[in-house]
Order: C-alpha cells, then structure tokens, then sequence
C-alpha cells in the first residue's frame, strides 16, 4: 500500500484534481489529495498526498509559496490572466525602472479581494460559477502576506517577470492585476510557473512520467513535510504507548515547540507540540 509524498511538476493545461485522478491510477491508491490548488495555465511544484499522508495535506495548504510570474502590461482580462477575455487595452509607456518601484507597495502584510475567477464560495457558490454567468458580487478582502517580490527580468515591451514568496491565499493574477492599475496602464498574468511550496521546490519535483516509469519509489516519507522540526525519539514503552493511544506525556525540561515524534524503533509516529514540559499530539501518522 503507497504512503507518502510525490512533489509533482504540474503540466500546463492540467487541474490540480487531474493530477491526482492520474495518480490514483498509476499507484492504484484511492486515497490521494494536494496540497494547494494550481490553476490548469500554470506550472509548477503540486505536492501530493498518498495514502496515510493524506492526513498530512492541511498543513502543506497553510504554507509559505514562492512564484515565478509573467506580468503582461496594457491589457485587463476578466480572469485576470491571459486566458480570459480581454476587456481593456491601454498602450505601455513604463519603463523596468517604473515597475520595480511599483513592486515595493506591494510589500508586507495587505488585504487583496479575491478575483470572480476563483473557488472561493459566497452563500454557497463558487465564484467562478457565477462570473460564468455573467454575475460580479462583492468579495470580502482577504489577509495575505507578500514576503518578497522581485523583477527578474523585462522579456518584451510590455513584459516582465516577477518572482514572489507569499503567504496563503495570494492570488498572483491578482497581484498583476492590480500592478497593472498602479502603474496605470492595467496589466494581467501570462504565465505562472510555482517553485516553491510546504518547503519543496522544484529540485524536489517529478513529472507524471517519472511516476508513471518509477512509480512508489519517487515517494518522499511524510515526515519530509515537517523537516524544520527538531526531532524527538521515544524511549520508553510507556511513552509509546501513551503516544499511540493518543495521550499526552510528561516530559520536564523539554523546550516548549512543534516536534516530530518517533517510537523506539524509528517510526514517525506524529507531530506533537510541547508546552510547560507536557507534549500533546497535534496530527498522528501512525496506522491503525
């Protein structure tokens, strides 16, 4: 039976889903999921979740994510990239210079209203379900953090490519969108390509034909995914015992933090968080 994680380089023209639908059948595993939706135009590091690391996919949504972006100026679509219909055009009289000054407002912790063409639901709709139909409802602002955000490179005279680390919930179209309006000439996404995500990049990445000609050996053991956590060994019976019945346990002096818990004959036995000397379970990886 597969259990792990498969850090896939998402191909264009795929949904996150697909991905996963392609996997069931090539591991023959039922139990798969991702961690962190990519739209079908980009590319990029997708981590998915096989097996008993299903248990682990909300963490991996809740990380840091690092992008690289085309940002197209002088035209504003209704999806916010290119693969939408074009709704305005404007001609560019902005220079590399005026772009990445425009990026340092964008810096830092900021509110960003999610784009028509998302999954985000209001009174049980999918956005997207109702921009196809024509329809615009307001949309709460969403808290994100854009940590870092770099031109790396002027690829024509309207375009550019960014690179952005950011928090959950970033929309990067979004981000170009709204550029685009600070530089005053309106502007959409033309490609997005992800590097990064739940700590993964794409040196850690395989496409689906890796998979499909080496199949469980490309899985990453599911404790790869908390790697930043320092790592605590059970030694005594009872602590396991305890551990595995889902019971706190004592432990004086221990540091307080997030450690990763493992029995006495090194299996990763779950994530736990220590505080005032008592270590508590946050998720268990163990099987039944």
């Amino acid at each position: 039976m597969a259990n792990g994680i498969l850090i896939i380089d998402k191909p264009q023209g795929w949904t996150s889903m697909d991905v996963c639908a392609k996997l069931r059948g090539i591991l023959q595993e039922r139990r798969i999921g991702h961690g962190g939706t990519l739209d079908p135009m980009a590319t990029g590091v997708l981590p998915v979740f096989v097996g008993q690391a299903t248990r682990a996919v909300e963490f991996a949504e809740n990380g840091e994510k690092e992008y690289v972006a085309g940002l197209r100026l002088g035209v504003v679509t209704n999806t916010q990239d290119i693969t939408g219909d074009v709704l305005e055009t404007h001609p560019v009289q902005v220079s590399r210079e005026d772009v990445a000054a425009a990026l340092s407002r964008f810096l830092g912790p900021q509110e960003q209203i999610p784009p028509m063409y998302s999954a985000v639901k209001i009174g049980g709709k999918k956005l997207y379900e109702l921009a196809r139909k024509g329809q615009e409802v307001a949309r709460k602002p969403r808290h994100i953090t854009i940590l870092e955000l770099e031109l790396l490179d002027q690829t024509g005279p309207a375009d550019f490519l960014l690179r952005c680390r950011c928090s959950k919930g970033t929309y990067i179209r979004t981000l170009c969108h709204d550029l685009g309006q600070a530089l005053g000439c309106g502007g959409t996404m033309s490609s997005l390509r992800r590097t990064m995500a739940a700590g993964f990049t794409l040196k850690d990445a395989a496409t689906l034909e890796d998979v499909q000609a080496q199949g469980e050996s490309l899985l990453l053991p599911t404790d790869s995914l908390f790697a930043d956590s320092p790592i605590l060994l059970l030694k005594q019976d009872r602590e396991e015992k305890r551990v595995r019945c889902g019971n706190p346990i004592t432990m004086p002096g221990i540091p307080d933090g997030t450690y990763r818990i493992y029995g006495q004959d090194q299996t990763f036995l779950c994530l736990s968080r220590a505080e005032n000397g008592t270590l508590t379970s946050i998720k268990n990886f163990f099987g039944a």
